[in-house]
């Protein structure tokens, strides 16, 4: 069924969520402030209001990077400037790396068996600074973030540049795979390819579209394909 998979990259094959407290943790203590459990939950929740509304197409990114460092210190009365907040915590997201659990061995059954292509709307530095360091870009056969395209997930243009740019692409055998209903999910329907929802903490589904298939762990995607 299918000959084409596009695999999501934070948090459906890295751990972005351990990446980021690890990141924005040492990179508040660099600008002095404590990371306690406070500040963190309420940076999460701004960072992720603002990548909603990035989807939404309401802003730019480079306007959610700045912006959720300026929301908080203003919210905190810190005359920190926010620029300088998303360079140093920026700084700390490339180094290193965190495995979803089942990622190295999913990705090794399914590369010598479909076209693997990765589709991700993070930023391109860091994208390829954390590709670079797991050491699974080999298993692409091209890599496509949205800093790059010039749209992102869930725009139809994000999946047709994607499209353009696979020789005999065939949209019936093609599979969106990724955690994000808004962005992954969304973005597979708007383009009229099929899509997997990787769930690990089974939330209810909510939404517009329903995923073709839905997986709690990624070794069970080796069982829908």
């Amino acid at each position: 069924m299918y000959r084409t998979i596009f695999l999501d990259l934070d948090d459906t094959l890295l751990d972005f969520g351990a990446a980021e407290r690890v990141a924005i943790a040492k990179a508040f203590r660099d600008l002095g402030l404590e990371p306690t459990p406070a500040l963190l939950k309420r940076y999460s929740e701004l960072n992720q209001a603002q990548w909603e509304a990035f989807e939404r197409g309401e802003i730019t990114r480079d306007t959610v990077l700045v912006r959720r460092f300026a929301l908080l210190f203003a919210e905190l009365g810190l005359f920190i400037d926010p620029q300088h907040a998303e360079d140093v915590y920026r700084g700390y997201l490339g180094v290193g790396h965190y495995f979803v659990e089942g990622a190295e061995e999913v990705l090794s059954y399914l590369a010598p068996k479909y076209d693997l292509y990765l589709a991700s709307n993070g930023v391109a530095a860091t994208q390829y600074s954390r590709l670079e360091s797991a050491g699974i870009g080999h298993y692409f056969k091209d890599i496509f973030i949205s800093e790059v395209t010039g749209s992102h997930k869930p725009d139809r243009a994000y999946f047709d540049y994607c499209f353009s740019h696979i020789p005999g692409f065939d949209p019936s055998e093609a599979l969106m795979v990724g955690d994000s209903l808004t962005s992954d999910i969304l973005g597979g329907f708007n383009a009229g390819i099929r899509t997997c929802w990787f769930n690990p903490g089974r939330k209810p589904l909510q939404g517009p579209v329903t995923p073709d298939h839905e997986i709690h762990v990624l070794r069970e995607l080796k069982d829908i394909l």
